[in-house]
């Protein structure tokens, strides 16, 4: 999300439906990260679904930087992934 030393905001509207990584400003100073799907994005504010299936609205105005990030991996049944030779 950083280029350079900048903050890069890179999601639109249109990515309703893709994962995505938004960094805002956090209350107390600071930025705080969240990553989920586009569930809606209206009035500025978008609703964000977490991985553990919980909702999260972001207001757009507090976004310093975004992007789309590819989806999570399937969990593999029985454990670890296989070790290369």
């Amino acid at each position: 999300m950083q280029l350079r030393g900048r903050l890069v905001h890179r999601i639109a509207p249109d990515d309703l439906g893709e994962r995505v990584s938004v960094r805002i400003t956090h209350p107390g100073g600071g930025f705080t990260d969240i990553v989920g799907v586009v569930e809606s994005w209206a009035e500025g504010v978008l609703t964000l679904r977490r991985r553990d299936d919980s909702t999260v609205e972001v207001r757009e105005a507090d976004i310093v930087a975004s992007r789309v990030v590819p989806p999570v991996p399937p969990r593999r049944r029985g454990g670890r992934p296989p070790q290369a030779p």
